[in-house]
């Protein structure tokens, strides 16, 4: 079992990307997104842009995507620990902390970090938007 996390509000070739590495790392792949109330902490009173229902089933209607939970606290590792996946995956931009590491290495599995997609993010999308003409 391997399970990645974020927030994934408008999803863009950079997720699609890294949901398809962190897949190919075992059998099952489960996605916890961000509560909505967790987003818009992480990431401003504006977002998320789409709702965490409408994330969850995006997600799972990608073939790499094999189930999806949430989690509203501020990192999800409380949820990991209870899961206890064989590999957690993450993007090379959260290798300086990754929420669970200790407990799936604590438990025989292991953390791995992908190199993200250059250019795509959902911040610069939506920058890109309001900055049109």
């Amino acid at each position: 079992m391997v399970l990645t996390n974020g927030c994934y509000d408008l999803l863009h070739p950079g997720h699609i990307r890294l949901l398809e590495q962190a897949r190919s790392q075992g059998d099952i792949l489960i996605l916890a997104l961000n509560s909505d109330a967790g987003v818009g902490r992480a990431k401003g009173a504006s977002r998320p842009l789409v709702s965490e229902d409408e994330r969850a089933e995006i997600a799972l209607a990608l073939e790499a995507v094999d189930a999806v939970t949430f989690f509203d606290e501020d990192t999800p590792r409380e949820l990991i620990g209870f899961l206890l996946p064989d590999v957690l995956v993450k993007g090379a931009d959260w290798s300086h902390f990754i929420a669970g590491k200790e407990e799936v290495e604590a438990a025989g599995g292991k953390a791995v970090t992908v190199p993200l997609e250059p250019g795509y993010s959902t911040t610069s999308i939506v920058e890109n938007i309001l900055n049109r003409p």
